[in-house]
């Protein structure tokens, strides 16, 4: 359990500070030279006389990418803190037990089953298909993760990561043959997708991801006590006064729509629920009062940053972020690992 270290209040407003920042960075880094001063008077309502592709650029691409980015790495890290406490496992995060390959598959499952309405419809796929396939596949893996991994004797670590293996192989391999029979243009918007991308940031998606981000935070905070309570054990809970059964069950169906939707968005990106919980805790202690809070923050920030690297390590080309949080997060995955092999030794 980690040590709390700083005042709460302090890195709230160390992360606010510096999320604003990346926030104003993120509008300026790209192919076309943005200053910080154009940025700043883009944000501000009146008439500052900048020039119209300026403003377009801002306002049509950078602006709505930077909102979308924090809600996404909000709504993950969230999930990911949640999970953590709720199987009261460090190694649990949405992509490595299965989740957001379950969530992949239902999400690209739709993409292919209803390709002819990207044309005709593209609102009704991209915001109610896709995301309630999503769901309903990140939902199955989490269940059949923790059916497999739990016992009369609790959560078994190995069993849920072995679990979230198969699970994840299972998702590839439904990947790869959807991939074989769709037409052009379905494979195309799988090949986009599938590796976790920002890039297409709109309106209608901001909305989306905000909505998710502000239900989930919501329900989960109200939950924060009982979460603590988990901390001590499932029996301890139990004796508490915690329906244990109850809020596993709801919670897992939060966190499994949250991903599903995000995944839905920007397809899959891994690494963010796992890494940052483990950032709160060490920071502000592992109360889920002031680690659901610092987490959604964080979570905001990281992507940002990692975002901003895909677009600026091999500019003008772009890389999809989800392989930057990947080679951000993978060596953090392996350094647990080894963390939990010396525990267990």
């Amino acid at each position: 359990m980690y040590a709390k270290r700083f005042s709460a209040q302090h890195i709230y407003i160390l992360s606010i500070g510096l999320l604003v920042l990346a926030g104003l960075s993120s509008i300026v880094i790209g192919p076309m030279a943005i200053s910080y001063k154009q940025s700043l008077l883009a944000l501000i309502p009146g008439d500052h006389q900048l020039a119209q592709h300026v403003s377009l650029v801002i306002h049509q691409i950078r602006l709505p990418r930077t909102l979308l980015c924090f809600a996404i790495g909000a709504i993950l890290a969230i999930c990911g803190s949640v999970l953590q406490g709720l199987f009261r496992n460090p190694l649990a995060d949405p992509g490595i037990i299965g989740i957001t390959g379950g969530a992949g598959l239902g999400a690209a499952l739709a993409i292919v089953l209803f390709a002819p309405l990207t044309s005709t419809f593209p609102q009704l796929l991209n915001f109610a298909i896709v995301p309630v396939f999503a769901f309903i596949g990140g939902a199955i893996s989490t269940v059949m993760v923790y059916r497999l991994g739990t016992d009369k004797n609790g959560t078994s670590v190995m069993i849920m990561l072995l679990a979230g293996v198969a699970i994840t192989a299972i998702s590839a391999a439904g990947l790869g043959l959807l991939n074989y029979v769709a037409d052009d243009e379905a494979l195309r918007d799988l090949s986009l997708w599938s590796m976790g991308s920002l890039a297409g940031a709109t309106w209608s998606g901001i909305l989306l991801a905000y909505c998710t981000l502000t239900l989930l935070f919501s329900y989960c905070y109200r939950h924060c006590n009982n979460l603590n309570a988990f901390l001590l054990g499932e029996a301890e809970a139990r004796h508490m006064g915690v329906n244990t059964q109850h809020l596993k069950r709801n919670l897992i169906i939060v966190c499994a729509a949250g991903v599903g939707i995000t995944v839905s968005i920007c397809g899959p990106i891994g690494f963010i629920g796992l890494v940052i919980p483990h950032v709160g805790r060490m920071l502000t202690g592992p109360n889920h009062k002031t680690l659901l809070p610092i987490s959604a923050l964080l979570g905001g920030l990281i992507l940002l940053v990692a975002d901003m690297i895909a677009r600026s390590a091999f500019s003008p080309q772009e890389l999809p972020v989800g392989i930057i949080t990947a080679i951000l997060g993978a060596p953090f995955f392996i350094y647990l690992l080894s963390a939990q092999k010396r525990h267990i030794s």
